[in-house]
């Protein structure tokens, strides 16, 4: 197979790129290297191809298994979370992640869960037509396998000390991508390792769900201006390159979404109207079932900020939601 793309940088921090799918096509798993262990953060989704890349990755960086110290998670979402519990098994070595991004993969992933049918059920009363949701069960169900077998979790706390192949970081808690989301920031180094809290170039999908945070937007807002208040010089995202100008991109995700928060303002002022149609205003028409399923949950997100904001309000017609100025 074809050797995925491997980065060293400073500090014995190694970049990684698993596949995933269209369109973001990789994720990136982060080696960190000690004296006499190492470990890895966000070690992707589960799959054969997936599998053989980490056998492939091992070998070439001469590292064994059986060295591993700890399989560290910064949220739940299975391109990150999916093969932990397969590295866990073939290691034995812990797998860390927060209490409250535990409690979202057991929410999600968990036994006799029930998050598909809400979510299908949650995007019938904002308007999503028939002829997609339908679609959905088959699509869902398509993630379970990239997130067994399960691992057996160990908990992080946030702003404890935590050490990695020998060196403390510091937890950091956000919310809004994902609910118990963590980042590493590391004072010596001036490096965070930042998961999909703050993304380069993209903007991490802020997502309103059934049975979670039921105020992503502000929680993300909240994080962005907690994370923008340390001094990085480079920081390790879960997609795309590592970069700098770290605070400067925390103040450019803010802009975004208050611009988006206008627009979806302007779109309920000229009519009131239903989340899915919103979302259809507001997003590409030509979106996959995958990109769909995000937009209408930002797209519902940033509407339930609007009412909590005192801009919008909503109300029920026919059995579905509508909101309006």
């Amino acid at each position: 197979m074809e050797l995925p793309e491997i980065t060293h940088f400073e500090h014995g921090i190694i970049q990684v790129k698993i596949a995933m799918s269209y369109p973001l096509r990789w994720v990136n798993s982060y080696i960190i290297v000690g004296d006499h262990t190492w470990s890895v953060i966000d070690p992707g989704p589960r799959s054969a191809e997936n599998e053989a890349a980490w056998h492939t990755v091992l070998n070439t960086l001469e590292l064994h298994v059986d060295q591993l110290e700890s399989i560290i998670l910064t949220h739940h979402h299975p391109d990150h979370y999916g093969l932990a519990g397969w590295l866990q098994a073939q290691s034995h070595a812990p797998v860390y992640m927060s209490a409250r991004s535990l409690a979202e993969a057991r929410l999600a992933w968990g036994e006799g869960n029930t998050a598909a049918q809400d979510l299908i059920t949650f995007y019938k009363i904002h308007g999503m037509p028939s002829e997609i949701t339908n679609e959905l069960p088959e699509h869902l169900q398509s993630f379970v396998t990239q997130v067994l077998p399960q691992p057996e979790v160990s908990i992080i706390t946030p702003e404890q000390p935590f050490l990695i192949a020998g060196h403390s970081w510091l937890p950091i808690q956000t919310s809004g991508h994902a609910a118990g989301h963590i980042s590493f920031y590391q004072a010596d180094w001036k490096a965070i390792i930042c998961g999909d809290a703050v993304l380069p170039q993209i903007s991490p999908n802020i997502s309103l769900i059934p049975n979670s945070d039921p105020e992503p937007l502000k929680s993300y807002v909240e994080g962005l201006r907690v994370l923008g208040q340390y001094e990085v010089e480079w920081a390790y995202p879960g997609h795309r390159r590592p970069f700098n100008g770290f605070r400067e991109r925390t103040v450019k995700l803010l802009d975004h979404h208050e611009q988006r928060l206008d627009a979806m303002t302007e779109r309920i002022r000229t009519q009131p109207a239903n989340g899915y149609d919103v979302c259809m205003s507001i997003f590409n028409s030509k979106l996959t079932l995958h990109q769909l399923r995000f937009a209408m949950s930002e797209t519902l997100a940033h509407l339930e900020e609007l009412i909590r904001r005192g801009i919008a309000h909503k109300y029920q017609q026919d059995g579905i939601w509508i909101y309006a100025v």
